[in-house]
């Protein structure tokens, strides 16, 4: 987190690869506090660097971008091979030497947003152009700090190019929030509803509506508390609704085995052939004793606590979502013996996840009921950030918390996606806390695994009390001098500072806890 570090590599300058987010490039492009830009396709080249950052391993590239996040009930991992960064927090034990705390690559897309929104008024550009650019460098850091912020808490607040021997504080929670509302307002205003088919991958208007939503709806919960903000998140998000463009026509599972379907709202673009892979989707969800008839056998990073799955509703979306059979290689390698998740040939007995299984149409894995011909670790499956579901249940909750008891349009909203997953209408004539409570739950499943969504429901309702009670034995156990302290219980919401961060940076005050 450090931002000496990350300044120095960012003065350094960044060479701008192609692959991520489909845009316009220059290779000889670079972004620094002292770069100018002669053209618009100099700016679209610098920006498509600052996108690029947010998709490599350390952010949303790979499995590890979730390392702090297992604390929560719909991620376990291996109690043994080389899951040692994922189990710590799976354990709520998580220490500041976990060297899978990689979020390096997630300042370097701020610091590269803010050196091109430095720069970008010289360029010999047309307005429009460099506000479209402006615009989306204010989604781009709004995002990654609203990610950091839910994670480590206050964070250094640095908007501006920053000499690389500077040592800036850490700002509080409330001045992080302030700025990422700023920056969503701005990129709301300053980007297009839509952009052509050529130019997919880029954040909209309807993005950054949909960011600040949640946003406004994660400052009413904690560490905040500010319930000023559920009418603001029902305003945006109710926005959305009435006047965008998506819908949940796509079927859920056909959703995580296809790109950009009409419920994406923002989502990363990735190509292994330009070298940017995404690589959570294929052999990281897959058990180890999967072997498929090409050799490749699965890495067993992450999959849901056994209680999680058995408390999942019985619908459309659920089959989808789970894999609970498994398929052994026989020993002729071409046929497959296939066995129920808790089978004891089975090495963790476990369900897994299915819905991360296929990449783009089984660039991942590829295979029938009964066998898998071959599974790769590297796939060219963009990943949705935000999904339309997730707008759905935010309005769903928001407004139903800014008024104190769910509204019909609040109930046709999760109606909507408790339909497209197989289930009927919630039942009618909830109060404001039970329903609230009915979209969590929703929440939980409609987005099972997917990029910090469970924990961060955890962490702004403080639910850890309840999760951590009805965790099933499983082997990764969390040590009772947690669970039975709420005071330290309480401290595990947030992320230790990374202790490479605390030595370069020695002002800073570690998070209570660690």
């Amino acid at each position: 987190m450090s931002t000496k570090y990350l300044t120095s590599l960012a003065l350094m300058g960044s060479l701008i690869f192609s692959g991520c987010q489909k845009l316009t490039e220059n290779p000889k492009a670079t972004i620094t506090a002292l770069t100018y830009y002669n053209t618009a396709a100099d700016l679209q080249a610098a920006l498509s660097g600052v996108y690029e950052q947010y998709a490599y391993d350390g952010t949303w590239g790979f499995t590890n971008r979730m390392t702090t996040y297992f604390g929560a009930d719909d991620l376990t991992t291996d109690p043994g091979l080389n899951k040692g960064p994922l189990r710590e927090f799976d354990m709520l034990s998580g220490t500041s030497q976990n060297i899978g705390m990689d979020i390096y690559n997630t300042w370097k897309g701020i610091y590269q947003a803010n050196n091109l929104l430095a720069v970008y008024q010289k360029a010999d550009a047309p307005d429009s152009i460099k506000n479209i650019v402006a615009g989306q460098c204010y989604f781009l850091r709004a995002i990654g700090f609203y990610y950091l912020v839910r994670t480590y808490g206050p964070l250094p607040l640095v908007t501006k190019p920053v000499n690389p021997n500077s040592h800036p504080k850490r700002d509080s929670v409330a001045k992080i929030y302030d700025t990422i509302v700023a920056d969503l307002q701005k990129a709301k205003s300053l980007l297009p509803n839509q952009w052509p088919p050529t130019e997919i991958g880029r954040a909209t208007a309807w993005a950054a509506r949909s960011l600040l939503a949640d946003v406004y709806l994660t400052m009413a919960g904690w560490p905040l508390n500010q319930t000023s903000n559920y009418a603001l998140a029902a305003a945006e998000a109710d926005y959305v609704i009435k006047n965008g463009p998506f819908n949940l026509s796509t079927p859920y599972d056909k959703v995580f085995t296809t790109n950009n379907t009409p419920e994406t709202v923002f989502a990363l673009q990735f190509s292994v052939p330009k070298s940017l892979p995404q690589r959570s989707y294929g052999n990281s969800c897959v058990p180890l004793e999967e072997v498929a008839v090409n050799g490749n056998s699965g890495w067993d990073d992450y999959y849901p606590e056994i209680n999680f799955y058995k408390k999942a509703p019985a619908c459309f979306r659920t089959d989808a979502t789970f894999y609970t059979t498994l398929k052994l290689r026989n020993n002729d390698g071409v046929t497959y013996t296939l066995v129920n998740w808790d089978d004891p040939r089975t090495r963790a007995r476990h369900p897994y996840y299915k819905k991360f299984r296929a990449g783009l149409n089984g660039d991942g894995v590829s295979e029938t009921a009964t066998s898998i011909a071959y599974m790769n670790p590297s796939t060219n499956k963009a990943l949705d950030i935000i999904r339309y579901p997730q707008v759905l249940l935010d309005y769903a909750e928001a407004s139903t918390m800014a008024t104190g008891n769910p509204s019909p349009d609040a109930y046709a909203a999760i109606n909507q996606v408790r339909h497209r997953a197989g289930l009927g209408d919630l039942v009618s004539g909830l109060g404001g806390i039970a329903f609230r409570d009915s979209v969590v739950f929703e929440r939980a499943y409609e987005f099972a695994g997917e990029f910090g969504m469970r924990w961060f429901d955890i962490v702004r309702l403080q639910l850890l009390p309840q999760v951590t009670a009805d965790r099933a034995n499983e082997p990764n156990q969390i040590p009772t001098s947690i669970t039975s302290n709420p005071t330290i219980l309480q401290q595990k919401y947030l992320a230790p500072i990374p202790f490479r961060d605390m030595n370069l940076e020695p002002g800073w005050t570690q998070n209570p806890g660690y």
